[in-house]
């Protein structure tokens, strides 16, 4: 190992594969909303491991994450070609698309937006996972209506650029319908499956409709931000008893799994508190343990 700037510097070399920790099911991709938070250090992250090897680290525990810092700008090529750099073979790094097409301009003029996306993640190649459109909860004020969304929708998805895969977000629960799972399934996106507050609980999303809506599923534990962060701001441990949502995830999971395609799911530290926590709550769940 060499030395930078009096940091021990990990992991320069070849990646080991990822180890059993998330290895429930080869179809099961497991991981969580970025790998850059400095509270794992010393938990999760060897004690002095330079921010800049955090990446090459998680990659040897884990085998997708999802990008949070996309949301906000298009990453520069020279930052998706080290990420590239870093990442084994069969890695899979999912990326939220920019606010300024799901938010700022709601799928409208934003072709130029999602270009410079797609074309800036390029660099991963065939380590490039699924690319979330997250979109925010539209209040009744909202000129958003649902008949608005769905005709924006309409005019958005047969534009998406080839090539990635890519997964839908909503927040209002009530738009879970045909309408919007139909358009979903005929351009092969899938709707995002979340544990949040505002949606359906994890047996609920298979017992009131059918979310599968393209050959891969995408599921977020998003949890409460608000609430959880009146207990802490340190995510380095799980302080939220998530142990009954976990056991009913795993049977949703499963349920996914036996339509014989990959899922990809990802946990945020507000879930429960730690998200690389939050992952092995749910592999000793999904063990019996």
């Amino acid at each position: 190992m060499s030395e930078t700037r009096g940091r021990r510097k990990f992991y320069s070399g070849p990646m080991s594969q990822p180890s059993a920790l998330e290895s429930v099911h080869p179809r099961l991709h497991l991981g969580t909303s970025s790998w850059s938070s400095k509270d794992w250090e010393g938990v999760f992250y060897p004690k002095g491991t330079a921010p800049g090897d955090f990446l090459a680290f998680y990659a040897t525990r884990f085998r997708t994450v999802e990008v949070d810092a996309t949301f906000y700008r298009t990453p520069s090529l020279a930052m998706t070609k080290k990420w590239a750099a870093v990442l084994p073979a069969g890695f899979r790094l999912a990326a939220k698309v920019p606010q300024v097409v799901t938010h700022e301009k709601c799928m409208e003029d934003c072709g130029p937006d999602l270009d410079a996306f797609v074309q800036g993640m390029a660099p991963l190649g065939d380590r490039l996972g699924p690319l979330l459109l997250q979109f925010p909860y539209h209040k009744k004020a909202s000129p958003i209506t649902e008949k608005e969304f769905l005709g924006r929708l309409e005019r958005f998805l047969p534009a998406l650029p080839r090539g990635p895969r890519f997964a839908l977000e909503i927040r209002n629960k009530t738009w879970l319908r045909p309408p919007l799972l139909d358009l979903l399934r005929a351009h092969r996106v899938a709707l995002a499956i979340i544990d949040h507050p505002w949606m359906p609980r994890a047996a609920e999303w298979l017992e009131k409709i059918d979310p599968v809506t393209a050959d891969f599923a995408y599921v977020r534990w998003l949890g409460d931000r608000y609430k959880i962060e009146e207990i802490t701001k340190s995510w380095d441990r799980l302080v939220v008893d998530r142990a009954r949502e976990t056991q009913s995830w795993v049977g949703t999971l499963r349920a996914l799994l036996s339509r014989n395609i990959d899922v990809y799911g990802y946990f945020n530290n507000h879930y429960g508190g730690y998200a690389v926590g939050s992952i092995e709550l749910l592999t000793r769940a999904w063990d019996g343990k």
